[in-house]
């Protein structure tokens, strides 16, 4: 309807201009909107306001104008011009409620657009290095990754979703390294385990499968590890110098056994984090190995590039990319002195290969303490040949953890955090993936645990899933009742539909289609958690006040549609943000009069 309109304001504008009533030398985007109020009609438009300065004419005047010019509509019953320069519609009785019929005839295919068609993308998110289990704050960005993931389907895009997994390199080392110094002291072996280490009990279970596997044959006298080598930051040390001398011993003291230790801890961890996504109703197209890049020519093609674009310089030894001629706020090492190529370098590469396997725009979510990336990788964009407007890099606000009124705190070196394996366990996927994308991803969120885990119509996710469940319910009684459900009756009798309450559903469950394809241009995924919230609020005030279950065959099959419909957009709202739609529910919390 919103592109209807549109047309309908475009063809007007042309009316004025051919015959000489107004003179635009360019024609901007004409927005159309839902009208705020309902009284106002059901959308509106501000083209007036937006062109006043061209016409150099009151946008009153001008909104006037174009409604005078504009050509009838079967589906628009009035059009308006009112302060201070709005142009508002309303539809026809007949076309509000043929969303009905169109939403009855679809199913769950409602809602689906072309906005992405023909276009390829890859989104990237969640991504954590795989040196502990993921933990709640990782759960936002799995959230909103995968809901965005979600969205961009229906919008027609083709999306690759891909989880890139930081197996190369020093957190790797720190975490292997961490692994068998706890192998160790399982062996009986007493040591001074370093503070930068990992330290959580994952380390400990991980180090004892390691031990079920290999016996005592990794045990080496720890005096190899600890002699000779930098003190602790509690001894007046470095514990940055002291972690990388205790790896560079432990790599020594092991020789070949290092690998096994070190694929062992990885999988481990992998295969956990694996886990706990498939449980959050989080899927990957892909899971991308930075070891690869390492080990294929990736990374000295992309440095070739950009040397062969004269972007690279030499300083000190080091390889610089320079970044800040292309809008960073400094240069980057792409390559140290020893020759040891960095994070930055494998990002670089990392980005080549996404656009050599032909996708068209790149999609990255990172969590909000990433901002440095934004410029960084638009600068290599450029630098590479890239349209850097086709990179997005979406950046997560972190989310706090509350439970009876409280802030939990978290640290994930000292291993004293909430995985999120236990949030799922606690408040269910269902819970924790609507309470993750309520807000927008770049706001902070308070996530209350009390709240997500209550089963009363103050948790918004069991406020929807109970509106689902109890439409099933009616349909369950008419047939315990033997009422036949005909649905083409009900489609013949919509104009039946007139009370306020009826009248708002209808207008609720038009707005699903516009709301999916604004998110997926957005990527504000939290309009689609917000619309549901919506909806099945307009659905039990509708149920509390129109009875469905009536002796009026014309009006119960009405109603009966009205609710099937909603059923369906229920459904496939909460599927977009990966929550489930359940059939069956039962609360006290819930009566005639809400």
């Amino acid at each position: 309807m919103i592109g209807h309109i549109q047309e309908l304001i475009e063809n007007a504008l042309e009316h004025l201009t051919q015959r000489d009533e107004v003179q635009l030398d360019t024609l901007p985007d004409i927005q159309v909107e839902r009208a705020r109020n309902p009284e106002h009609g059901d959308y509106a438009s501000n083209i007036a306001m937006v062109i006043q300065k061209q016409l150099r004419q009151p946008p009153l005047k001008i909104a006037e104008m174009i409604v005078e010019a504009m050509n009838e509509s079967k589906h628009i019953s009035h059009v308006e011009a009112v302060k201070p320069g709005f142009i508002n519609f309303t539809l026809t009785e007949n076309c509000r409620l043929q969303i009905i019929r169109k939403i009855l005839d679809k199913k769950e295919g409602f809602g689906r657009n072309d906005i992405g068609k023909d276009q390829h993308v890859t989104v990237e998110f969640v991504s954590a290095n795989p040196t502990g289990p993921l933990h709640v704050g990782h759960g936002r960005g799995a959230a909103y990754g995968s809901t965005l993931v979600n969205v961009l389907k229906k919008s027609g895009y083709q999306v690759h979703a891909e989880y890139y997994v930081n197996d190369n390199g020093r957190q790797m080392d720190i975490l292997a390294t961490s692994v068998w110094l706890r192998y160790l002291e399982l062996c009986g072996d007493q040591i001074r385990f370093p503070e930068n280490g990992y330290q959580g009990d994952y380390i400990v279970d991980i180090a004892r499968r390691v031990r079920a596997k290999f016996g005592d044959d990794l045990r080496v006298d720890v005096k190899q590890i600890f002699d000779q080598i930098s003190k602790d930051e509690s001894q007046g040390g470095d514990k940055e110098a002291h972690i990388d001398d205790v790896i560079q011993n432990s790599k020594h003291a092991l020789n070949d056994n290092y690998r096994k230790v070190f694929k062992m801890a990885l999988k481990e961890i992998l295969n956990g984090i694996e886990e706990d996504l498939e449980d959050f109703n989080v899927h990957y197209d892909e899971w991308f190995s930075e070891k690869k890049l390492h080990e294929s020519d990736w990374i000295d093609r992309a440095m070739q590039r950009l040397k062969d674009g004269d972007h690279v310089f030499k300083k000190d030894g080091a390889w610089w990319f320079n970044a800040s001629y292309f809008g960073d706020d400094k240069d980057r090492v792409l390559m140290r002195e020893n020759g040891q190529k960095t994070y930055f370098a494998s990002d670089v590469a990392y980005l080549m290969n996404k656009m050599e396997r032909g996708f068209d725009r790149a999609i990255y979510i990172f969590g909000a303490d990433h901002h440095g990336y934004i410029g960084r990788l638009k600068a290599a964009a450029k630098a590479l040949g890239y349209d850097p407007e086709k990179i997005d890099i979406l950046l997560v606000q972190f989310a706090n953890l509350f439970e009876n009124n409280e802030k939990l705190k978290m640290s994930t070196r000292s291993g004293s955090f909430i995985t999120l394996k236990r949030l799922v366990d606690e408040v269910g996927a269902d819970a924790a993936r609507y309470f993750y994308v309520m807000r927008s991803h770049d706001q902070h969120l308070d996530f209350d645990l009390d709240l997500a885990k209550s089963q009363t119509k103050d948790n918004p996710v069991y406020y929807i899933q109970y509106a689902h469940a109890r439409i099933c319910s009616v349909f369950r009684q008419l047939d315990a009742q033997n009422m036949p459900y005909n649905e083409e009756i009900g489609l013949v009798n919509l104009k039946l539909l007139d009370s306020d309450y009826e009248k708002a559903l209808i207008r609720q469950l038009s707005m699903y289609a516009e709301t999916v394809a604004k998110a997926a241009v957005s990527y504000q995924v939290n309009t689609i958690a917000n619309y549901l919230k919506d909806l099945a609020q307009a659905f039990h005030q509708f149920y509390a006040h129109c009875k469905v279950q009536g002796n009026n065959e014309d009006l119960r099959n009405a109603r009966l549609n009205l609710c099937s419909a909603t059923r369906y957009i229920l459904a496939d709202g909460l599927a977009l943000i990966g929550s489930s739609a359940p059939t069956e529910m039962h609360s006290e919390d819930f009566d005639r009069n809400d």
